[in-house]
C-alpha cells in the first residue's frame, strides 16, 4: 500500500465516522421535534378562506422562496387581489399572472411608499441576502432594515397577518452575525404586535439558484443525500412555500408562532398536490 493508499483511507474513515455522528445528532434533533402532522381537509379551507376575500402582499418575490410561494398562492386562488412590492418590475409569461399588482420601491426610502403597503390583510416576507454577496453591512441593512421597516409600514397600512422567513437557528443573542441578525428582526416585528405574526424557520434551503453559490451547492448534494431520513437537516423551498400557504388557510391559535422545519416539512406534507 502506497502512501497516497494510506491517506485516502485514514481520510475516508474520518469522512464516514463524521457522517454518522452528524446523522446521529441530527436523528436526536428530530425525534425532538413534534411528529404530528394534523388533518386538515384543504379543500374546504380553501373554498372557506377564499369568501373572505383577502388581500395579500408579497416581499421578496424574486427570490427562490418568494417565487415558489407566489406559484402556491396564485395556483390555489385564496386571494382576490395579490400585490408583488420589490425593487424592480417582474415579467410573467402565464396569464395566471396577468392580474398581479406590481409596485416597485426604493428600499433605501421606504417611508415614501408606505402606500404600497396599505390595504393588505396578509404580507409575506421572503426578503433575504448573504454576508458574501453584499457583506456584512449589506447583509444588515436588507435582512434587518428592509425587513423591519417593511413590516413597520405593513402594520400601519392595516395588515393583520405577517409572515417572515427566518432561519434555523434564529438568535438575537447569537455570536454569529447570521443568526443575530435573524433572530433580532424577528423579535422586533414581534413588538409591533401584529395580530397574528407567523415566522419559519427553515434549516438548509434546496434549490437550484439561477447565481451560481458553490458552497451552497456542494452543501446541498450533502444534505439532499439524507434529507428523506433526517428532514431536520435540510427542506426545498416548495415545501417551505406550501407551509406558508396552509399556515395562512388554517386559524391561528397563537399570536405569535414560530414553526421550525420539522413543522413546517409537515405542513408542507398537507399543502403537497394530490
Amino acid at each position: 500500500m502506497n502512501i497516497f493508499d494510506s491517506n485516502w483511507g485514514k481520510t475516508l474513515s474520518f469522512f464516514t465516522v463524521f457522517v454518522v455522528a452528524l446523522a446521529a445528532v441530527f436523528n436526536y434533533l428530530e425525534n425532538s421535534e413534534t411528529d404530528e402532522i394534523p388533518r386538515m381537509d384543504l379543500n374546504a379551507m380553501e373554498e372557506n378562506y377564499r369568501q373572505k376575500n383577502r388581500t395579500c402582499f408579497i416581499l421578496g418575490a424574486s427570490g427562490e422562496t418568494g417565487k415558489a410561494l407566489l406559484k402556491e398562492i396564485v395556483e390555489r386562488n385564496i386571494f382576490s387581489k395579490i400585490t408583488l412590492i420589490g425593487r424592480r418590475q417582474l415579467t410573467f409569461e402565464d396569464k395566471a399572472y396577468e392580474n398581479l399588482v406590481q409596485k416597485v420601491v426604493d428600499f433605501e426610502k421606504l417611508d415614501e411608499y408606505a402606500e404600497a403597503f396599505h390595504g393588505h390583510d396578509v404580507g409575506y416576507c421572503c426578503l433575504g441576502t448573504t454576508k458574501a454577496k453584499a457583506g456584512a453591512e449589506g447583509f444588515v441593512r436588507v435582512d434587518h432594515d428592509y425587513v423591519l421597516k417593511s413590516a413597520e409600514l405593513a402594520k400601519a397600512g392595516g395588515c393583520s397577518h405577517f409572515h417572515l422567513e427566518s432561519s434555523k437557528g434564529a438568535d438575537k443573542t447569537s455570536s454569529f452575525l447570521y443568526l443575530k441578525t435573524k433572530g433580532q428582526v424577528e423579535a422586533e416585528i414581534e413588538d409591533l404586535g401584529f395580530e397574528r405574526f407567523s415566522v419559519y424557520r427553515p434549516a438548509v434551503l434546496l434549490v437550484d439558484r439561477e447565481e451560481s453559490r458553490p458552497a451552497e451547492w456542494v452543501a446541498q448534494q450533502f444534505l439532499g443525500a439524507f434529507s428523506s431520513v433526517f428532514p431536520t437537516m435540510s427542506i426545498s423551498i416548495t415545501t417551505v412555500a406550501r407551509a406558508m400557504v396552509v399556515n395562512t388557510l388554517k386559524d391561528g391559535e397563537k399570536k405569535v408562532e414560530i414553526l421550525e422545519n420539522k413543522a413546517i416539512c409537515n405542513f408542507g406534507k398537507i399543502g403537497a398536490k394530490k
